[in-house]
Order: C-alpha cells, then sequence, then structure tokens
C-alpha cells in the first residue's frame, strides 16, 4: 500500500537500515524480496552502511524485478557531530558544501540521479534550530529545486524545532522522523505540530522503545482476538494514527510480518487502549 505525498508515492512502511554494518546488504535484499519498496537509511557511515543498502538496491534493480520508480529511497545529511572520522564530505567546506557532497555521495552509493527524501538529521543543537541547521536546510531546499530530490524533513526534533522550521521552509517539510515513545503520548506534541503543518511523521523504534506495551495484558488481548502479534498491533495502530513506521528488523519472517499489518484495522475502543498503553 502506498499513500500520496505532495504528488509522491509513499509505501506505508519503511525499512530501516541504521545499525546493521556488515549484514546490511544482505538485509536489504532479504527486506527487498520480502515486499518492503521504502528503504529509510543516512550517509552517516557511525551508525549506517549506506553504501551497502546501495548495493542490495542496485542488485535487485539489475535483476530486473524492480523498477527504479517502484521505490522510495530516502537518506539524511549528518551533522558532524553526529558523524566519526568516516565523512562523507570536507569537514572544513562550509555547510551548503558539506550537504551538496553528502547527497552526491548518496546518490554514487545508489548509481541513481535522484533520490525520494532527503531529511535533515537532526538539528546541531537541543533547542532551537541554529545558523548551521538553516544553512543546511537552505541547501536541502537548493538539492530539491535542482530537481534531485523529490521531498525534504527533519528527524530527532522538538515540537518546536518543527515549528520553526516549517516556518522557515521556502520548500515545505514532508516528513519529520523521530523515536515514538508510547510513555510520551507516542510523541504527541510532534506529531500535533506535523498535523498543523501537513507534515507526516515518520515512527522509529516503535517496537524497542515500547517493551512494556508488547506485554501489556489488554494489548494482548487485542492481538489474540485479531489473530496478530503485538508487533503488528503496534504497527497498525500507528498507520490508523496517521504514522508512517519505520521496522529495521533483521528476521525475514518478521519482515513479512510487519508488511501484514496494514491486513486489518483496530476500532476506536482498540485504538484507544494501545494509545494509553505505555
Amino acid at each position: 500500500m502506498t499513500i500520496n505525498i505532495r504528488g509522491v508515492r509513499v509505501p506505508s512502511m519503511l525499512y530501516g537500515t541504521a545499525w546493521k554494518e556488515d549484514a546490511t546488504e544482505g538485509l536489504v535484499i532479504d527486506a527487498l524480496d520480502a515486499g518492503f519498496r521504502g528503504i529509510d537509511t543516512a550517509n552517516q557511515r557511525k551508525h549506517y552502511h549506506e553504501e551497502g543498502v546501495g548495493r542490495a538496491v542496485i542488485a535487485k534493480l539489475r535483476e530486473g524485478m524492480l523498477r527504479r520508480e517502484d521505490l522510495f529511497l530516502q537518506t539524511k545529511f549528518t551533522h558532524r557531530d553526529g558523524q566519526d572520522h568516516r565523512l562523507p564530505y570536507d569537514a572544513g567546506a562550509p555547510i551548503r558544501t558539506q550537504v551538496e557532497q553528502s547527497f552526491v555521495s548518496s546518490l554514487a552509493h545508489f548509481e541513481v540521479d535522484t533520490l525520494d527524501s532527503l531529511i535533515l538529521h537532526g538539528p546541531s543543537q537541543r533547542e532551537g534550530l541554529s545558523t548551521e541547521d538553516r544553512e543546511a536546510w537552505r541547501a536541502m531546499e537548493a538539492i530539491a529545486e535542482s530537481g534531485r530530490v523529490r521531498l525534504l524533513g527533519a528527524s530527532n526534533v522538538t515540537a518546536a524545532q518543527v515549528r520553526e522550521l516549517a516556518e522557515l521552509a521556502r520548500i515545505p517539510v514532508a516528513f519529520v522522523q523521530n523515536r515514538c515513545y508510547a510513555n510520551r503520548g507516542w510523541d504527541r506534541a510532534v506529531r500535533d505540530v506535523c498535523d498543523e503543518h501537513q507534515i507526516v511523521y515518520q515512527a522509529f523504534s516503535l517496537l524497542t522503545a515500547n517493551r512494556p506495551v508488547l506485554v501489556n495484558p489488554e494489548v494482548t488481548a487485542i492481538a489474540k482476538r485479531h489473530g496478530r502479534s503485538p508487533a503488528q498491533l503496534v504497527f497498525r495502530f500507528a498507520q490508523q494514527l496517521g504514522m508512517l513506521p519505520l521496522t529495521g528488523t533483521k528476521d525475514p519472517s518478521h519482515m513479512a510480518e510487519d508488511l501484514a499489518a496494514e491486513g486489518f484495522n483496530l476500532d476506536a475502543d482498540e485504538l484507544a487502549i494501545i494509545n494509553t498503553a505505555g
């Protein structure tokens, strides 16, 4: 299933590729074989192996079983403080140049001319947006204006930062990607600002950040009633609330199970129970 975001078809669930190191290429192939058509990565060698992601995508495209237009490919620009020594840009260059160099490197990893989404991989400070953040966003807008990327967004942001970014953006913010905690109302404050500005909220760590929800007796009872797993329940809950979930599972059977989460619906009472289960 896909959703339409500013004229771009986006899968209703993305496969996240962080923290997989040398297993990245094989796992992305498994994910594509399982049916994932949306891949999230970052040009940040500290936590991602984007070149491995690219090799997997290239291999599947060369097989002829997939077309580039069938895939949604999302990368990120990461500030220097979020990187290790393996930089995809010149550390001494201006921010605008760093963003451009990082993006060109991402294009090379996938051997493509365009990508579907570019995310600012977290502001450079905890509160507000710095001059560097604003410069990075303007550079991202320039890439979008050049036709090399279709949608822009930001990750690891507060509600105030989302509002500030939405107000300064010439090209509307399409995505916000955050770790989503049940005990914080499933990031309700940020989602509310996203709703105000028609921004799609991408939720990661829905399972790993919310283990108590997965064993909550009321949640497990709902899962049993639907013949589904608690994990599927959480993913479907997120989708019905308007979120775009990410999953980074390394188990091919779980990949198929996660994708099948949209095959049922939760009623209002069930949604309310899961909403307060954290």
